[in-house]
């Protein structure tokens, strides 16, 4: 389930400004029949939240009447379910047809519940070659150029929108072989094969470069922590020594949100629980801040701050580090400092806690998110466009939604119902991580956020208990443990 959910959020809106890259007239058909109605050009892309209906259903595809074509069933103009089969033939274009741009993409992203992406495009290429007779070396060069720029823009949509299923070497294979059958003897077409490879290659080859950083990013943060799991000494450096202003931390958490939003899509299920550390992780943050400090107003103002950072976070859109950082100021060795809380001016965060208050399934952050996504569409500058959303609540959503609705109905046809609604979310979130963060880096802050050590639970606890000591037997016999362990692996570290 945790590699489907990987995939899902797998998908990429394509670049500002691409359309199709052939204009042609095309007439849409339901498996093997035609319908009347014209396009007078393939599809362009509208922005993904505007292809659903509130429903979920994609209102363009219109057919008439009739509701059972070829192994695809309609109710009320919508398709609702189909035939594995007939699914992947109304996929693939023919001369007289081009698929909804919105059929593409449901289909493209719920169709590997059912067969691999490396199957799917092994079936594409087949229906493509012998159904069009490109394998036919005499076949009608009329025909061909009139074929060809639709299965081209196909494949582009393809690797723009899912990139990383060509990771596959079996995908990049079947990519070649078709497309050379479609370039040969006309340099147009040549030319747009090779243009939409290297946008592929370039597109790899960046999330390559990024994984690597990553990945020694989290292996010397991970060095770090460990220190902190048994040794919770006072730090020289703290956060308001690297950044004392809250709008200006609130945009470098934005920009590490956005940035994790747009390499959520990395098809490894790992990439979702690197998304939920990263939570975890700023939370422990905010936690180990405010446990450090040894006076109490030193705590009481880490406090205010990040109840300051907590608003901007609000303000800007960035709902997912705003509920880490109320996560952080919760947890219990934060919440039982009853002295340090008192010195604390709380009326903002009950407004904060308020707005996202798990109540009614989140209802509050609901109807705020609803407002940033309206914001952001129709907002004139690129700081209104931000909306980053606590992500384990919309992991949680789509996880119930594929859980909760079959994937098939009794007669075996796939639930295409379901999948628009799939469809819409994810749509919404690609919309989301599209957008570019406008605020300025800076790299001391971002390090610092990155890979400052934090503590362990325990550490938390026992920093907790230095500054304001246990209330009752059960705080005091932990308190007890928690020194005991502390001093066996003090004196083991003098013995190594």
């Amino acid at each position: 389930m945790a590699k489907f959910l990987a995939e899902l959020l797998g998908c990429t809106l394509p670049e500002k400004g691409s359309s199709p890259m052939f204009e042609c007239r095309s007439q849409p058909h339901i498996g093997l029949r035609h319908v009347s109605k014209q396009r007078d050009k393939m599809p362009q892309t509208p922005p993904f939240p505007g292809m659903f209906g509130s429903s979920g259903y994609n209102k363009n595809l219109y057919q008439s009447k009739e509701e059972d074509y070829g192994g695809l069933y309609y109710h009320e103009n919508n398709l609702v379910s189909g035939s594995l089969e007939a699914l992947i033939q109304h996929l693939v274009p023919s001369v007289a047809y081009y698929p909804d741009r919105t059929y593409i993409f449901t289909f493209l992203l719920s169709s590997r519940l059912f067969i691999h992406p490396y199957e799917l495009m092994s079936k594409v290429c087949h229906l493509c070659v012998d159904h069009q007779r490109l394998s036919d070396p005499q076949a009608d060069k009329v025909r061909i150029r009139k074929i060809a720029p639709k299965i081209l823009q196909l494949l582009t949509e393809w690797t723009e929108t899912f990139p990383y299923d060509f990771r596959d070497e079996r995908m990049m294979r079947s990519l070649k072989e078709l497309t050379h059958r479609l370039g040969t003897g006309d340099e147009l077409y040549r030319k747009t094969v090779q243009q939409m490879t290297q946008a592929l290659i370039r597109k790899l080859t960046a999330v390559s470069q990024y994984e690597e950083a990553l990945a020694k990013i989290n292996s010397t943060a991970t060095d770090r922590l460990t220190v902190l799991k048994t040794k919770p000494q006072s730090i020289q450096r703290d956060i308001l020594t690297i950044c004392s202003d809250p709008f200006t931390l609130a945009q470098q958490l934005t920009h590490i949100d956005q940035l994790k939003l747009c390499f959520s899509d990395r098809k490894k299920a790992s990439n979702l629980e690197a998304y939920v550390e990263w939570f975890n992780r700023l939370s422990y943050l905010v936690a180990t801040e405010i446990c450090m400090p040894v006076k109490k107003k030193h705590r009481a103002r880490v406090i205010e701050f990040f109840i300051d950072v907590a608003r901007e976070c609000f303000n800007i859109g960035n709902f997912n580090s705003l509920m880490a950082i109320i996560s952080g100021m919760n947890m219990s060795p934060v919440s039982r400092l009853k002295k340090t809380w008192g010195k604390v001016k709380t009326a903002k965060f009950d407004i904060l806690e308020h707005q996202m208050d798990p109540s009614s399934n989140f209802y509050n952050y609901r109807t705020a998110l609803r407002g940033a996504t309206q914001r952001s569409i129709t907002a004139h500058t690129s700081r209104e466009k931000i909306v980053i959303p606590f992500f384990s609540l919309l992991i949680k959503d789509i996880y119930f939604l594929n859980e909760g609705c079959s994937n098939r109905l009794p007669n075996g046809h796939v639930n295409f119902e379901k999948f628009w609604e799939l469809a819409k979310q994810v749509s919404e979130f690609m919309t989301w991580k599209k957008v570019e963060c406008p605020f300025e880096k800076d790299r001391k802050i971002l390090q610092y956020l990155l890979t400052a050590p934090v503590f362990s639970e325990d550490a938390l606890y026992l920093a907790s208990y230095e500054s304001e000591g246990p209330e009752n037997n059960m705080e005091k016999d932990r308190w007890k443990s928690l020194r005991c362990v502390c001093v066996c692996v003090s004196q083991l570290y003098k013995c190594l």
